[in-house]
Order: structure tokens, then C-alpha cells, then sequence
């Protein structure tokens, strides 16, 4: 029994209401992407084993806001609630596996299972207030601040993303995310 499996059966999911998912892990090879922008695949990702990067594509350059490893959901929110072409692309950042659902099956098993619905609902929220929060701090905090929060908050993401990548999710270059690291050690 997997971890997304033995998740859903606590939530009140009866072997019945899973089965229908097929959840098979999906492979991805570092560098490959779970979506990229201009694709509409409205599905839900579970990454089982790996670490995935969001960015987007912006003057030549990638700009990274979000980083989701291993016991966490993967899912561009335009694509997957309204069927809109990804803004954003999705990329493994080390070899993964992934259950996907898709948006058809994951409405069917939120119509047939109030649990599931709460439980969609609430993560709906949390990613509302996760937004929320992420850009706040953007506003608010000094590069300081965000990094000294990161590292507080996820200290495991320190030391399985590349710094360029965590200096864009801060806002700042390498070259500066590297004095930051110096000053505050």
C-alpha cells in the first residue's frame, strides 16, 4: 500500500472508490515535465518520490515561485479548475514517480464521496492562503526575511534545489541569494 493510497482510505474512501483512480506511479527522468505552458492536461499529480519545479518563462529567463517534493499534490489551479492553457510549466528536478488522477475521475470521486469533498475544499484554501502568504512576503520581507523564513519553514528544500532556482522563488539573483547565506551563517 502506498502513502496517496493509505491517504484516501483515512479520508473514508473504501477500496471501491480508489480503484477506479488506477493509480499506477508515473516516471519521470530529471528534466522531464509534468505540464508545460500552453498545454491543457487538467489533471492532479501526487508525487510519491522526486522533487518538481514551477516556473515561468519570462524574458528569457525562468522564474521559479513554487518547489513540491515527495507526500505533496502537483497541479497548475487554471488548468486543472478551468481547462485554461498552462501559464506556467511543471518540471521534475530529479528523477520522480507520480500518481496522476485526472479531472474526470477526481470529480467523480469528489460527487460520490462527501469526505473527499471536504477534503478537496481544504485544499483548495490551503493553496489560496499559501498564495496569499507567498506573495505578501514578496511585498513585505526583505530577501533576508524570505530566505531566514525559508529556512525555518523548509530547510529540507536548502538542500535538494539548486541555488539559482531557490534565489528565484526569493527574488533575488544567485549572486545575491550566495551573500545572503554568507551573512546569515
Amino acid at each position: 500500500m502506498n502513502v496517496l493510497h493509505t491517504f484516501l482510505q483515512q479520508l473514508g474512501l473504501s477500496n471501491e472508490d480508489i480503484l477506479p483512480l488506477g493509480l499506477e506511479p508515473k516516471a519521470y527522468r530529471k528534466g522531464e515535465y509534468f505540464l508545460q505552458e500552453g498545454q491543457v492536461k487538467p489533471q492532479v499529480g501526487f508525487v510519491l518520490k522526486g522533487v518538481f519545479q514551477y516556473f515561468y518563462n519570462h524574458d528569457s529567463n525562468e522564474l521559479t515561485t513554487y518547489i513540491a517534493s515527495e507526500n505533496n499534490f502537483i497541479v497548475s489551479l487554471g488548468c486543472f479548475l478551468k481547462q485554461l492553457p498552462a501559464k506556467e510549466n511543471i518540471r521534475a528536478l530529479t528523477d520522480a514517480e507520480v500518481f496522476i488522477i485526472p479531472k474526470t475521475q477526481f470529480d467523480l470521486l469528489r460527487a460520490r464521496n462527501e469526505a473527499f469533498q471536504r477534503f478537496y475544499v481544504e485544499m483548495l484554501e490551503h493553496e489560496l492562503v499559501c498564495i496569499d502568504e507567498s506573495r505578501f512576503n514578496l511585498l513585505t520581507l526583505t530577501a533576508e526575511k524570505r530566505y531566514q523564513k525559508m529556512l525555518a519553514e523548509e530547510p529540507h528544500l536548502l538542500q535538494l534545489v539548486p541555488q539559482q532556482y531557490l534565489a528565484s522563488i526569493l527574488g533575488v539573483t544567485p549572486r545575491h541569494l550566495s551573500r545572503i547565506r554568507k551573512n546569515i551563517r
